[in-house]
């Protein structure tokens, strides 16, 4: 099993920067990919940003060029900085990462969710 630990979020006036961070732990075999991902009431969760194990990152749209995926595979932890928050950013979002087993099975984990509030 794996835990996934996020810290970060809150409340943010538009404009303004946040990070986010996550810290897997547990049996941890390979960690391959890491992801956010976040739900707005009402709306489909949504990938929002995704980093390799070799460091490649992939970005939604809507983010590109103002938020910037991280992480550390020394320390297990991917982080999220936000800038130029939107109050469409307003969402919950959640860690999740893809662990490859011993056995060479692939497991996916996620966090519990941290909220990221944008409003004046």
């Amino acid at each position: 099993q794996v835990q996934l630990v996020e810290s970060g979020g809150g409340l943010v006036q538009p404009g303004g920067s946040q990070a986010l961070s996550c810290v897997a732990s547990g049996s941890i075999f390979k960690l391959t990919t890491m992801d956010w991902y976040r739900q707005a009431p009402g709306k489909q969760r949504e990938l929002v940003a995704g980093i390799i194990s070799g460091g490649i990152t992939s970005y939604a749209g809507f983010v590109k060029g103002r938020f910037t995926i991280s992480r550390d595979n020394a320390k297990n932890t991917v982080s999220l900085q936000m800038r130029s928050l939107k109050p469409e950013d307003t969402a919950v979002y959640y860690c999740h990462v893809h662990v490859v087993d011993a056995e060479g099975y692939g497991h996916d984990y996620w966090g519990q969710g941290t909220q990221v509030t944008v409003s004046s």
